[in-house]
Formats: C-alpha cells, structure tokens, sequence
C-alpha cells in the first residue's frame, strides 16, 4: 500500500542577520531553529552546519535506522553502531556541482557471533530500502565492518 507522507522546513534570511551573508535560519514546526551557512569551502560560516553536512548525515542516519529493521526482522542484537561517511563533490567550471560519491563506513557491534556474516550482508538490504539513498542520484558505497562482543 503506499502512502504519501509531506515533510516541511522555512528557511529564512534577511539582510544583515549575520555576519556571513550565506547564513540563514532553518526552522521546522516543534523544533528548534537551526543555524546554517556555507561550507567553508563556499565562503560560508564553519561555525555553522551546511547542506553539504546534512546531505552525508541524512544519508547516514537513514542507512542506519534501514539497518536496524532489517537486523531487528533477523533477530540481530546490535549493541553499537557507529558510521564514518565521506562525500565527493564536483564543483564544475559554471559554479555548478554535484556529489559524485559517498562512502559510508558503518561499524557495527552484535551480540551473536554466528550472526556475523548475515549482520554484514544486510547493509545491501538496508541500502535498498533507505528512503534517502532511493531519492538520490549519485553512487554510494557501502564498507561495513561488523564486530561482536
């Protein structure tokens, strides 16, 4: 069955706000404004967030909560999990650009070490199912280390 779901953010400058003309405000209802700018690179504010970051990260916390549904449909104990994601981005001749890769590196801990190889194999699983990998258009690579206690 599908279903539609809406999701809604404001984002809001106004001249002289910030010191750095890139910063702005984002705000979604019931939460609390966020602070955003430029990457450095883009001469923004490194104090503050950019998209760039929360591009990766959206990336990131979306494989993970993917992974833990289908460890939890496996009976897979996780006990930590742990990811560092890199991102390629190609700013072309016309200032235009486009992340061409990133790379996730979840590191997980399990209970069961006869669950290993089958923990491991279900990042592919995780990655189909993950709402934000299924709305972008670059690759993404997956190096999942999987570890017990």
């Amino acid at each position: 069955m599908k279903k539609d779901f809406t999701f809604e953010v404001a984002t809001l400058w106004k001249k002289g706000q910030f010191e750095n003309p890139k910063t702005h405000i984002s705000q979604i209802a019931g939460k609390k404004d966020m602070i955003i700018s430029a990457a450095r690179e883009f001469k923004g504010d490194e104090c503050h967030y950019n998209p760039e970051d929360f591009l990766l990260n959206a990336l990131s916390s979306c494989h993970m909560m993917s992974y833990f549904y289908v460890c939890q449909q496996y009976g897979i104990e996780i006990l930590e999990y742990s990811d560092k994601v890199t991102g390629t981005l190609l700013l072309n001749d016309n200032a235009s650009g486009a992340f061409q890769k990133v790379v996730l590196q979840p590191k997980v801990i399990i209970l069961d070490v006869d669950h290993v190889t089958l923990a491991t194999s279900l990042h592919n699983q995780a990655h189909q199912l993950c709402f934000i990998a299924n709305s972008i258009k670059f690759e993404v690579e997956i190096k999942p280390i999987t570890e017990t206690r």
